[in-house]
């Protein structure tokens, strides 16, 4: 085995230390510590909530996780759910809930394919593309409403999406199960996710092996943005209201999830189960410090300092290169 090889399979192996018995051990040291210091952390009610809360986050993180390791990154996902909550608002004020879905999903659907189509055919970068359409959809959601936030919709049986269980579950998390189950099947069992893996590992190697680059980038823009839809979607049921700041932050919370759960902001290196344990953490941290009276701005802080934690630590498994 070459120098080179045996680099490489050293960083595999340190990256699968990280996200196979690292990671689950911080979930539960930390678990351990707000089960003993944070009063309700343990109970099965407070629990539930926190599935609820995370199931949206893990819904973005799910496919933010496929969009970096395709060497990308979309930043656009906030705006997304916000644009989405009114777009299915608007649907119930009149009386119907599927056509308020249908251009919630379609919103997403559309930004994702024009971020893919702009970063697939040109050169600008992923960030400056994803970023711009943040303030873009922002401003449309904006506009549309005023600024101000759809109230008194009528009683329907859409609110159960975000409020509702299946058995002692919440829908959400149902929901967000069988977002992973999906996207893991895209992932390790279909050539799109070879491609993907093979583009954010080498985008000229990828191109000269036959692989549609560009299509696929399309595809992968295409799917995080309806996921943000739906997460929109989710969100509106369970606040009972469209509004058009919803989902602030919760592009950077994504990209935290992921590179927590250790996937490399280099692309072609992670797994998507690495993102469920980066999005249990997040949660189990903000919930705890909830519980124990600090505040969100603190919480911001300790998040924030993970996340760069966690880039410090590919980083250094990557040998020291920098995105």
């Amino acid at each position: 085995m070459s120098p080179t090889s045996t680099a490489r399979a050293d960083a595999r192996s340190r990256s699968v230390s990280w996200e196979v018995l690292g990671l689950p051990l911080a979930l539960l040291v930390l678990a351990v510590f707000f089960a003993l210091r944070a009063p309700h952390f343990a109970e099965v009610t407070n629990l539930s909530n926190v599935a609820r809360q995370g199931a949206v986050l893990a819904l973005i993180g799910i496919a933010q996780t496929v969009v970096i390791l395709g060497a990308g990154i979309d930043l656009s996902v906030g705006s997304v759910i916000a644009l989405s909550s009114v777009l299915m608002a608007t649907g119930l004020q009149h009386g119907n809930a599927v056509v308020g879905a249908g251009m919630a999903l379609g919103a997403g659907l559309l930004v994702g394919l024009v971020n893919g189509l702009i970063i697939g055919l040109t050169r600008v970068t992923p960030f400056i593309v994803t970023l711009g359409m943040l303030s873009i959809v922002s401003g449309l959601a904006l506009t549309i409403t005023n600024g101000d936030p759809i109230f008194e919709l009528a009683d329907s049986s859409f609110f159960q999406l975000g409020t509702g269980y299946v058995g002692p579950v919440p829908i959400p998390v149902v929901l967000a199960a069988v977002a992973f189950a999906a996207v893991w099947f895209l992932l390790y069992r279909t050539r799109f996710g070879t491609h993907v893996y093979a583009i954010g590992g080498n985008e000229q190697a990828a191109t000269l092996a036959g692989i549609a680059v560009a299509r696929t980038k399309v595809l992968v823009y295409m799917l995080s943005g309806c996921f943000a839809a739906l997460g929109g979607i989710i969100l509106t049921a369970r606040v009972h209201s469209g509004q058009p700041l919803l989902g602030q932050g919760l592009e950077l919370s994504s990209v935290a999830t992921v590179v927590i759960g250790g996937t490399s902001l280099f692309g072609g290196r992670g797994r998507l189960v690495g993102t469920l344990f980066g999005v249990a953490l997040v949660g189990i941290v903000q919930n705890g410090l909830d519980l124990l009276g600090v505040s969100t701005f603190i919480q911001r802080i300790v998040i924030g300092a993970a996340t760069i934690g966690a880039v410090l630590l590919t980083v250094l498994r990557e040998g020291g290169r920098q995105p």
